[in-house]
């Protein structure tokens, strides 16, 4: 047998060993990627007493949320917010109905301020908003997630948590380190890198599908 044939032997059998796998391993995936985010509290309180720093309403209904609590000092929590920019916000602000929304006391709007417009220098801020109301208010919110997560005396928490379109908290139940898994640590990198922003790629693909398929059915009828 000469070379070529040779070559092209050693090809077919690298094919015929190699495609099961590599079909195995893209629906092995498949079933992690668009598998929905399970719901761990349903029926967040809704934001109908909060402002943005425009003094337009914020809302949860219909809306994508990553939800965090940056206090009365938020531009202590700087560190926290490029961290969400750099492995979060900037992958998935383009899709149409997704947001930051972070709730500050009323009275910290200066600060705020002031960190957005340092954001805006490294991304488009549009869908990052801060919202604001009274400490009641959040405290509200805040306790309506019912996590294992405590908010801080200046209203605050380093977590941030995934809100759906219906007003459900979605996380993890099955968690590799801790099971239940509310909220993610804004402080690390590693954790919003991976776990957080793994599950953001699922909740956008879950609606994404019914999506396509509620055009698909449009068009059927």
């Amino acid at each position: 047998m000469n070379k070529p044939n040779q070559i092209k032997k050693f090809v077919v059998l690298g094919v015929l060993f190699l495609l099961p796998i590599t079909v195995y391993i893209f629906f092995a995936s498949g079933v992690n990627n668009f598998a929905k985010l399970p719901v761990l509290t349903p029926s967040v309180s809704e934001l109908t007493s909060f402002k943005a720093l425009d003094g337009t309403a914020v809302q949860f209904k219909d809306k994508i949320t990553v939800l965090g609590f940056f206090g009365s000092n938020p531009t202590s929590k700087d560190a926290n917010a490029y961290n969400l920019t750099h492995k979060v916000y900037q992958k998935n602000h383009g899709f149409s109905d997704f947001q930051f929304v972070f709730l500050l006391p009323e009275g910290s709007e200066s600060q705020a301020a002031s960190l957005k417009t340092k954001l805006s220098e490294i991304t488009d801020t549009q869908k990052w908003k801060f919202a604001f109301g009274s400490t009641e208010a959040i405290e509200e919110v805040f306790q309506s997630l019912q996590s294992n997560i405590t908010l801080d005396a200046d209203y605050s928490t380093p977590y941030v948590f995934i809100i759906d379109k219906e007003v459900n908290l979605r996380g993890r139940d099955d968690d590799e380190d801790v099971g239940l898994l509310f909220g993610f640590d804004a402080r690390d990198v590693a954790e919003i890198n991976n776990k957080m922003s793994d599950d953001i790629k699922v909740i956008l693909a879950e609606y994404r599908m019914e999506l396509k398929k509620y055009k698909k059915g449009k068009r059927e009828i």
